[in-house]
Order: structure tokens, then sequence, then C-alpha cells
């Protein structure tokens, strides 16, 4: 089946072909791991989490490499150390645990790769050299600049023009740079920065600026051209404008990504998320108040990718809802189906990602359980025992009210029984009784 994507840089949807059918690469930008990943950090992870689980269909698992990084030196995580009064690399590997543990409770499967920027500096010193060397890059004051006025492609993939990022401008720009739009490759040592984020340069001690960090560790593991580069819109300028700009005049024979992908912005109860609002929700925020981890996944997947998407109660309830009713029909089975509505289903994925498209089929009368687990499977979702999904967390706690409230009836202790029957009630527990006793039971 072919795959169609919709392309960033050539701004209409192509077919996938990839350079090597038995070596399909892709890159996605990961966190910066300074606080916990917040629900649009999320949405952009569970997004390329799907693209990724659809190529391994489509290719083979064996055939598909994909790379995403870790940044771990950027000015916010300084800033985030020197508040919280702790060494940075404290704070760093506490929040990628964070980061992995809440990524793992939305089902996400672990990357190829995981390189972290911290283990990479010589390749981006290597990569700014060159730079230099080729007439894209200067030296000012201690930092190293990209010049963006030699690179006559910049703006392609953003559409933005040289002359309206001068009409952009701020007032005052940095005297060293050539361009308003010039970029830092380099940028030197602060007094009283922390001696993990300085790093030796022939520039002098200092540290890398983002964008350079992606374009090294994609080069280093998915080679000079390679298939698929996603990432959210948010990332689409300046940073993934300036790593097109920076690998491909680093080396002229570098042709970078084929496909740039982007997923739509998150909003909250339709306003810009932001601490300033109020509303700013990080996954452990919503996983706390007791919403599932598969439920935010299939909230987050609700709306087209590229589309924006906005969380409320709503959403949440219904995503809910429809996972209850999956797991009451999903059969699990070793082999996948052969049928129309298999088929129909990876024809959808396949247009774009179309995620609604899939699940009006999954939403079908007529599908079976197998075809239905096996098409979550797909999306990351109906992978685990429908009894351990109805029951959840606290199932012992609740066999253990449940078992006393018989104990109850036993003795003929009814107000006992009442009771316990309220307060599970109150837990949303509901109670499946029959004439030879309580069977089983469930979360409304």
């Amino acid at each position: 089946m072919t795959l169609f994507l919709y392309n960033t840089l050539k701004r209409s949807k192509e077919e996938f072909e990839p350079i090597e059918a038995d070596n399909v690469r892709m890159y996605v930008c990961g966190p910066t791991v300074y606080d916990r990943p917040h629900l649009g950090n999320a949405r952009s992870v569970v997004v390329y989490d799907v693209l990724y689980r659809l190529l391994q269909h489509l290719y083979g698992n064996e055939h598909v490499t994909y790379v995403r990084n870790i940044t771990d030196v950027d000015d916010k995580i300084n800033a985030a150390a020197k508040a919280n009064g702790e060494p940075i690399s404290a704070l760093t590997g506490r929040i990628e645990a964070f980061f992995h543990a809440d990524m793992d409770a939305l089902n996400v499967l672990r990357p190829t790769k995981e390189p972290h920027a911290t283990q990479h500096i010589a390749q981006m010193v290597v990569m700014i050299e060159k730079l230099i060397a080729n007439g894209h890059a200067y030296a000012a004051q201690g930092h190293v600049l990209f010049k963006v006025s030699s690179y006559g492609e910049y703006g392609a993939l953003s559409g933005r023009k040289l002359e309206d990022l001068i009409a952009g401008a701020r007032v005052e720009v940095e005297s060293y740079k050539q361009h308003p739009g010039d970029f830092v490759l380099w940028k030197p040592a602060a007094d009283g920065d922390d001696a993990s984020s300085v790093f030796e340069s022939p520039w002098g001690p200092g540290r890398p600026g983002w964008h350079i960090e992606c374009s090294a560790m994609s080069g280093e593991y998915l080679g000079k051209h390679f298939d698929i580069h996603g990432g959210g819109a948010d990332l689409m300028f300046p940073h993934h404008e300036n790593e097109i700009a920076q690998s491909r005049c680093a080396d002229k024979d570098a042709a970078f990504a084929n496909y740039w992908v982007h997923n739509g912005f998150l909003t909250v109860n339709g306003e810009k998320m932001s601490k300033s609002l109020g509303n700013f929700t990080t996954v452990k925020d919503v996983l706390d108040k007791g919403v599932k981890g598969e439920v935010v996944r299939l909230a987050l997947l609700s709306a087209q990718y590229s589309k924006p998407l906005d969380w409320n109660e709503k959403l949440v309830e219904d995503a809910k809802k429809t996972l209850d009713k999956w797991y009451r029909v999903a059969k699990p089975s070793q082999e996948m189906p052969q049928s129309k509505y298999m088929d129909g289903f990876i024809e959808a994925l396949c247009d774009d990602m179309n995620a609604p498209r899939a699940f009006a089929l999954m939403h079908e009368p007529k599908i079976s359980g197998s075809e239905l687990y096996h098409m979550g499977a797909m999306l990351g979702l109906l992978q685990q025992p429908a009894e351990s999904w109805f029951k959840g967390q606290g199932a012992g706690d609740v066999q253990s009210l449940i078992d006393a409230r018989i104990e109850a009836k036993k003795t003929k202790n009814w107000p006992e029984a009442d009771r316990i029957r309220k307060e599970l009630a109150a837990q949303n527990i509901i109670l499946e009784d029959k004439p030879d006793g309580t069977t089983d039971w469930r979360r409304a």
C-alpha cells in the first residue's frame, strides 16, 4: 500500500518514496529536558509514534530507523538548574526519566536511537568548522554565527524571506551580527555557568546553539540524506529552517531530509497553553487526575495530526467512552486479519495519517474483535486485556471490598452489604450480581 504524506517543504501531499526501502530513516526533534512534558509535547511524540508504527508495518521493523534526540544543553536548562539550586546533570537526568515515564504511560515506543546533545559536541564542532571554511559562518566576539545571506534558499521551508527578517528585527540587533537573521552556532560561556554546561572549542569555552545540535545528531545516525524529519509546527521557524541551511551548507552533497512533516498546535479550552493563563497542563497533571494514559493517547490522536487540537473535558470523556466500547469488542489474535475493513484502515493511515477516517472504520459495527485489536495495535491502543482495562488500578482494593460485601451478605448483614455497594458506586464500580452471587465487576 502506498503512503502519502503532506510535505511542508513542497506545500503538497506527496507519495512517500524512501531513499532505500530496506533502510527507511526518520528524525524527530525530542525534548529539552528542563521541565516535564506538557500536552503539546505529548501530541508531537504520539503523532510520530503512529508514523513509526506505520512505517514498520509497511517496510518491516528491522528496516526502519527512528532517531529522536535529547537536548540536555540549553539556556533554559541552565536557568532551571540555577533556580532549583541543583547540578545540571541532576536536573536533566530527572526530567529525562520523567519524560520516559510519561511517554511510557501513553504507550509510546522507544525510538531506535535516542542521542544526547552533550555526547555529540565533537560532531557539532566539526560541522561548524566546515561552515566557516565554506564561507557560510563567521566568528565574532566569542560567538560563531551562520550567515543567512550566504544561502540562497533560506526561508524555503517556512516561506519567510530575508527582507522580512530585516523588517521584523528588533531595533537593536546584536552588534556582532552581520545580518539580523544570522543565528548562533556557538556561544561563549558566561560568568557563573555550571562547568558541566561549558565545552572547549576552537572559539573558546562555550556551548552549541540549539539548531546545530539536531543537524549533527541526525547526520551522525541517519547520514547526509534521509527520508523524514518531523516535529511540531512551532519548530518550522526558526529551528527547522536553520537545520536545513546549516546542514546543506556544511556539505554540498548533503540533501538532508526529503519529507518535512509538522503536527499542529494544541490549545486548552480554546486558549493557547501558557503558565500566565493558568492552563499550562503537563501529562502528569492529567494522569494524576485519574485519566488513563491510553485515554490521553486517543484524545491526542482524535484530530488530523496537522490540524489544531483543543484539549477539553469533553474530548477526554469521549475518548474514555470510545475505549470502553472498543475494549468490549477487541479480541487479541496473533495474525492480522485480511479483510476489506483492515485494508480500509491501513489505507486511511497511509493517506497522510488520516486518524479520523481510521477511527470511523473502527466504529464500523460489522468489524470483528480481531480486526479491532489489530487496528488498535497500529495506533498504540487496545493492547491490554479487557479485564485489566475495566478494573484498572486499585483492582486489589476493589476486590477486597467485594469479598467483604459477599461475607456481609452471607451473614445477612444487609446494612453493611449496602454500605459497601454504595462505597463502590462512589468509585464508579459496577457490580454484576447474579443469583449465585457477585461474579464480576467493572468501572463505569
